[in-house]
């Protein structure tokens, strides 16, 4: 994977390490944190950090949006002192809402490459999602892929399978096309593409994939950790729907694949920064990133991390390298420019 290349060490629990005085020492307090990820991707990690600071860690999990929500309701009495989330497209309205707060990390600012975090460091980019081409193996062959553009021409017909316009993984999709090549590029596509659905748009990315090896289309968008999670999965019917496709890596002679990240962001009403500024500093350690990529099946923000043997299976591609704010800041005209195209 071709993404970034960054050296990336420090002692996570040095007081120093995130612009705290040398000889400062902070004693065990309670982190409050707001989490759209499921516990049993992010819990075993903060259990980690609180046996080794002391912290009590007090987990609040949910959608995205409804905890966003949450914090614009509870305003400056929010309990929060941290929001994890998934998707720049949330982050950035979480950043617009001023529900979170900038941060001063010399080791996060050099660690996160500055296109997977915000530009005034009120968020941070912890992995790296892929959203990617899967097709059936017995009816496409790769040959015949190339760009998420592609996917609009007649050959396609009938054979595409996607999720609705409602989800902002798609949402971002649309708004880096958006920021790349412009709105009447991003319209003639959206037409294009929309004409080739082979149903209604309906499910989630499990679905897609599931569709693709049940015949019902030949290709779908998908992120790419939905069929690592489906190819580890225990269910031998996910396990059998996923065998019968594969991974396409769409857009590497120009821009690369889209990616996206979910990350983290230290509230404003949070009564102790410093600390949560350390549990952030603790989730981008080598540990906790190649934790994410055994575990979550997603790839680290940084490329020296072991992945897993599946992800490994995909091979390297070419990352878009483009800020990932774009998409938040372009989610409001991506959403209009779906609606056009009537992607439902």
């Amino acid at each position: 994977m071709k993404i970034y290349a960054i050296a990336f060490t420090f002692a996570l629990l040095t007081p120093g390490v995130l612009g705290m005085g040398s000889t400062e020492t902070l004693a065990p307090a309670a982190l409050n944190i707001y989490s759209a990820r499921k516990e049993g991707l992010i819990k075993p990690l903060l259990d980690r950090f609180s046996d080794a600071t002391g912290t009590e860690i007090n987990l609040v999990t949910g959608k995205g949006d409804a905890l966003l929500t949450r914090l614009q309701s509870e305003g400056v009495n929010s309990p929060a002192d941290l929001l994890l989330t998934v998707d720049a497209g949330r982050l950035y309205r979480a950043q617009q809402a001023g529900v979170l707060q900038p941060m001063t990390s010399a080791a996060l600012s050099s660690a996160i490459p500055q296109h997977l975090r915000s530009a005034d460091n009120q968020w941070f980019g912890l992995s790296v999602r892929a959203r990617v081409i899967v097709y059936a193996k017995d009816r496409v062959s790769a040959a015949q892929l190339s760009t998420y553009e592609a996917l609009a021409g007649q050959q396609w017909r009938d054979k595409v399978c996607v999720r609705s316009s409602g989800n902002i993984y798609n949402q971002s999709l649309v708004a880096g096309m958006l920021a790349s090549k412009g709105a009447a590029h991003t319209d003639a596509w959206l037409e294009g593409l929309v004409a080739n659905f082979a149903r209604a748009p309906a499910g989630g990315d499990r679905d897609q994939i599931k569709a693709v090896a049940a015949g019902q289309c030949d290709v779908a968008i998908v992120n790419s950790y939905y069929l690592g999670g489906m190819l580890r999965s225990s269910d031998a019917a996910q396990v059998e729907a996923a065998s019968k496709v594969a991974l396409f890596w769409p857009n590497q002679d120009d821009r690369g694949t889209h990616v996206n990240i979910s990350g983290a962001g230290i509230t404003q009403s949070s009564q102790n920064p410093k600390l949560a500024a350390r549990l952030i500093a603790f989730l981008a350690t080598d540990e906790s990133q190649q934790w994410y990529a055994n575990i979550n099946n997603e790839f680290p923000v940084r490329e020296n991390i072991k992945i897993s043997s599946v992800l490994e299976s995909w091979g390297s591609f070419v990352a878009d390298t483009l800020s990932v704010t774009e998409l938040g800041r372009n989610n409001a005209e991506a959403i209009m420019a779906m609606d056009r195209a009537g992607w439902k």
